[in-house]
């Protein structure tokens, strides 16, 4: 049975990032770096976050990493860079990604916007990507 929930996570996170079975994780960080300190953590993260989380019912994935930006921004976490480029992986546009985390500023506030703004504005410039959201 654990091994089908780590499994359903490892399938979830490659149609997350489109990545193939010599990388399975992609971009994502999913606590490798622990392994020395915490070597179940990677276990947790796919089974529990990826396993059965993401791979609920009733959102499609580009909602699914929308809503994990959002909670992101909110929290001010470092781990919004990974879903933005996922976000990018599964279909959502610069624009998109720009306007989810735009629309939270009177949630969240200033800083925390500008702080995601910046990780956005260097994950496009990376990949070459330009933002064409009209001045209001």
């Amino acid at each position: 049975m654990a091994n089908d929930r780590y499994q359903k996570g490892i399938d979830k996170i490659q149609e997350l990032t489109a990545s193939d079975d010599s990388n399975p994780t992609g971009e994502m960080d999913i606590g490798e770096a622990f392994k020395d300190i915490a070597p179940d953590l990677s276990k947790y993260v796919v089974e529990f976050a990826f396993g059965d989380i993401y791979a609920r019912p009733g959102l499609d994935n580009k909602q699914k990493v929308m809503t994990t930006i959002t909670a992101l921004v909110a929290q001010g976490k470092p781990q919004i860079e990974m879903h933005i480029k996922t976000g990018l992986s599964v279909g959502l546009t610069p624009e998109e990604i720009v306007g989810c985390i735009m629309h939270l500023i009177p949630y969240t506030g200033f800083p925390s916007v500008l702080n995601a703004l910046k990780v956005a504005q260097k994950v496009f410039n990376e990949r070459g990507l330009t933002v064409t959201t009209p001045e209001i």
